[in-house]
């Protein structure tokens, strides 16, 4: 996947944004191929983003994961049911997306490291930066579900500011995408590039849930 770049007659939404959800080369260094690692013994830290439990490599209370990725096969995007939902709290700051992937696939796959997380705008395509440590690989069960955050500049200049339609994910080491209707906050604000950047979490930065 591709995206363009923005230009908004000198002006930028968000100092930094990345050009590319799925950036083959560069995530190599980033992210691990959770095949390659299957045989990794179990962490006992986890990354704080954005304050939340990365989950990478730890289990549940209700057995959404585990710390033994064993010989499970990585997560694949026709695997996973991939929704997001607002989760901006006020008084928050900036705002934030969670994005939730199930496991739907009928078997445990490993997942770990960062998705591609684009944004569709009016103005064009805006590329998340990744924030926060990658956890783990983590064995996500079939049915059980794990989250990102996804967290973005408010529009607070009174203007229209830059429309926001979808958001577009890529799995980690994946190259098919799931494009979904964008559930926060309708615009960005323009900026002079100075602003907060949007920016992704690493794998399990919002929780996981059942």
């Amino acid at each position: 996947m591709r995206s363009h770049k923005i230009t908004f007659a000198a002006l930028a939404v968000a100092a930094g944004l990345s050009l590319t959800a799925c950036q083959n080369d560069d995530d190599a260094a980033a992210q691990t191929d959770p095949s390659s690692v299957a045989t990794a013994p179990p962490s006992t830290d986890a990354p704080d983003a954005g304050g939340s439990d990365s989950g990478g490599g730890k289990e549940t209370a209700d057995g959404a994961g585990s710390d033994q990725p064993g010989t499970a096969a990585k997560c694949r995007t026709d695997g996973l049911k991939i929704t997001a939902i607002d989760n901006f709290i006020d008084g928050d700051p900036q705002g934030t997306v969670a994005v939730e992937m199930k496991n739907t696939s009928g078997r445990d796959c490993v997942i770990a490291g960062f998705a591609g997380v684009d944004l569709k705008t009016n103005e064009g395509t805006l590329s998340a930066e990744r924030k926060g440590a990658p956890g783990d690989p983590y064995v996500l069960k079939n049915e059980k579900t794990i989250a990102f955050s996804v967290t973005y500049p408010l529009n607070e200049t009174g203007g229209t500011g830059v429309r926001i339609t979808h958001l577009v994910v890529t799995p980690p080491n994946e190259t098919k995408s799931v494009t979904l209707p964008w559930p926060g906050k309708p615009s960005l604000p323009v900026t002079d590039g100075s602003g907060d950047p949007v920016t992704v979490g690493p794998i399990g930065s919002a929780g996981q849930g059942g």
